[in-house]
């Protein structure tokens, strides 16, 4: 059934299974695994059928249960930090400009206002990076204490105008880098799932 909190619109399992997948993500783009968030993936179940979500949700399954944490965490700063620049850049601002800190950032901070979200105080990550994306796109599915979730409209134009311009590229750049191991298959599996999630907000009302 719907999780319903007083007050507040049913929640379809659905669109919880959803929630926590933009979790997950969130959590896999704002630092390299722990050894508890690789077994947890490893020992999930794997999904049937031959789709290509099934298929790159099991290959990130098989690659959580053969990689360690020391690995995933030194490939992360490989990637996605580097010395001096990244491998990959995480941040929309980015692939939309060709540099960060600029006016998407900007725009997209106005929209999150308008939005009743905002970065807490204590979080030094910008709110165009990938992580913070999916974060958004979560508390957009459920909601929170504060907030309704939001329309599916609403969660499809956050889509279209956020994280479209990213992922798709982001992925394939980091599919294509030499260095990535266990981050290529969360960016097939990225990819995978961000293309169904995008299809399923374009036929909701």
């Amino acid at each position: 059934m719907p999780e319903r909190v007083e007050g507040r619109r049913a929640l379809s399992d659905e669109d919880r299974s959803r929630a926590d997948l933009y979790a997950l993500l969130a959590r896999l783009y704002a630092d390299g695994p722990d050894a508890a968030l690789l077994a947890s993936i490893a020992g999930a179940p794997r999904m049937e059928g031959h789709s290509e979500l099934a298929g790159a949700w099991n290959r990130l399954a098989d690659t959580s249960a053969s990689t360690s944490a020391a690995s995933a965490s030194q490939e992360y700063t490989d990637l996605f930090v580097g010395v001096g620049k990244s491998e990959v850049n995480l941040h929309a601002s980015f692939w939309i400009s060709g540099f960060t800190m600029e006016r998407p950032l900007a725009r997209l901070r106005g929209e999150l206002a308008s939005l009743g979200l905002a970065r807490r105080g204590e979080v030094t990550m910008l709110e165009d990076h990938l992580s913070a994306l999916c974060e958004s796109m979560r508390l957009l599915i459920c909601g929170d204490a504060e907030r309704e979730p939001a329309t599916y409209a609403v969660q499809r134009a956050f889509f279209e105008g956020n994280l479209a311009p990213l992922v798709f590229d982001c992925c394939i750049a980091i599919g294509d880098s030499p260095i990535a191991n266990f981050y290529r298959s969360v960016a097939e599996w990225t990819r995978a799932f961000m293309v169904l999630d995008r299809e399923a907000l374009a036929m909701d009302g």
